[in-house]
């Protein structure tokens, strides 16, 4: 669900448009907290840390520009009459502001995925006043977290991500940005919160909350521990009038190092674990089934024949309650610790099974691409036209965040303002049947639909909910 930035009269939660943060790679020093003891301790300033941090804390620029498809002739007549040519339209242009943070000297930079979602053109203006073109090295809407690489940069002052599983409720952070070009902006709070889920956000919830002021055009920006350290990238804002309330939320640093180190791979994209089950939270009757002092963990519904899960031993009806020994209250946490383990070796879950404790090892693994994707594009004069299917698999059920099937074709993509989209087919729909005829493959599809002969009766499971269309020319 998409969530409009600071619209009035109304409760939202805010997208940031906002700042990112140049990241190195050091682990967190543990610090003993202690309450202070003094005038002098209470009147100690930040100063030192802001000197430390605010010059890798930049200003993102992000544009995109659509040109017609007669470009070469709206060229040739501007060059004689300008921009304002009777009957030749101008190219439609967009742009957006927001903050990134220097995680690496040679110019790598953090920010979030909203700042520069569908554009095309990146720059990005340093505290000193310097600007670079970046350049997209990954785009990760599934966290709201994007990478750039500055062209041309080299020894920038960048921030050391620090270790945000050692964040404690209370502990002071600093959030820093730089919206809308007109420098640094620095604001001071606490964590007022840990694991925050159901943010409805992205995909992958566990935030950081904190009353540190996040204001609009800090999106991608840095929030920062007592030692220099950057521990979340802030991302959006409850609020009832678009300004800040003392209601924030910042993604964790252990999910910005996951990102960047896809980036530093070379990966276009982010490879997640694959776990081969279906879960659902675990609610108050379902606690008390289970002999649960509270409702935590997640029940699994289902799980898939060939996947790790199957193969560890995991069962339908199992509460997993820990991912290596770290509790998950629902599927959002679950989804957020199983993550964090990448997709080589193993990882221990511990499970709760007819009364009883008991721990399984799951293979980490990426969703496998079987059967293969084999896409084939709908063709002109069908109301599949502009849409593109493909195979479904678990790779394939990953990215398009659905549920994997054992039958049908699924939309991989979708043109805008194509056939398929205006009679109203949806990305991610699953094709289950055309005219009555069962689909196994995009073999299958592909002959169906031109068998057709201008009327198409087509079965579609969206999201669980199977209804049938029928379509004609």
């Amino acid at each position: 669900m998409r969530f409009s930035p600071f619209r009035l009269s109304t409760i939202v939660l805010a997208l940031v448009l906002g700042s990112g943060v140049l990241v190195s790679g050091r682990a967190a020093a543990q610090t003993q907290r202690v309450v202070p003891e003094s005038k002098a301790q209470v009147q100690l300033s930040f100063a030192p840390i802001v000197r430390q941090t605010t010059g890798a804390v930049v200003n993102v620029y992000a544009s995109r520009s659509d040109r017609r498809q007669n470009q070469s002739m709206e060229e040739f007549f501007r060059r004689f009459f300008g921009d304002d040519v009777p009957g030749v339209p101008r190219g439609r242009s967009q742009s957006s502001l927001g903050s990134g943070v220097i995680v690496d000297p040679s110019g790598l930079v953090i920010t979030n995925n909203h700042v520069i979602e569908n554009m095309n053109e990146v720059k990005v203006a340093l505290a000193d006043r310097r600007e670079f073109e970046a350049e997209i090295l990954l785009r990760d809407s599934r966290t709201d977290i994007a990478v750039l690489k500055l062209k041309g940069a080299s020894n920038l002052q960048a921030v050391e991500i620090g270790d945000s599983e050692a964040l404690q409720v209370g502990d002071i952070v600093l959030a820093i940005g730089n919206p809308f070009g007109v420098g640094q902006t620095v604001t001071q709070g606490i964590v007022s919160a840990l694991a925050r889920t159901q943010v409805g956000i992205s995909d992958y919830q566990f935030f950081i909350q904190t009353d540190a002021a996040i204001n609009p055009g800090n999106s991608g920006g840095a929030l920062i521990n007592m030692s220099g350290q950057l521990i979340g990238i802030n991302t959006a804002i409850y609020s009832r009038s678009g300004g800040s309330i003392g209601i924030g939320f910042a993604i964790p640093s252990s999910m910005v190092r996951v990102v960047l180190n896809s980036a530093k791979g070379g990966a276009r994209n982010v490879v997640r674990p694959w776990l081969g089950a279906r879960l659902q939270p675990v609610d108050g009757d379902i606690a008390t089934g289970l002999g649960l002092e509270r409702p935590t963990g997640v029940l699994v519904t289902s799980v898939y024949d060939k996947g790790p899960a199957a193969e560890a031993g995991l069962k339908r009806g199992d509460v997993i309650l820990q991912v290596d020994g770290q509790p998950v209250e629902n599927p959002d946490s679950f989804g957020y610790r199983f993550t964090l383990k990448g997709t080589q070796g193993q990882t221990p879950l511990t499970v709760l099974r007819d009364g009883k404790q008991s721990t399984l090892q799951v293979k980490l693994m990426p969703p496998p691409e079987t059967p293969p994707r084999a896409p084939v594009r709908g063709r002109a004069r069908t109301p599949f036209a502009g849409a593109t299917l493909v195979n479904i698999s678990p790779a394939v059920a990953d990215e398009l965040q659905i549920q994997v099937a054992d039958e049908g074709v699924v939309i991989a993509e979708l043109e805008e303002r194509s056939v398929a989209a205006s009679v109203g087919f949806e990305k991610g729909d699953l094709i289950v049947a055309i005219n009555g005829d069962r689909l196994a493959s995009t073999k299958d599809a592909e002959r169906l639909i031109d068998r057709a002969g201008g009327y198409w009766e087509i079965t579609i499971n969206r999201g669980g909910r199977v209804f049938t269309t029928v379509l004609g020319r």
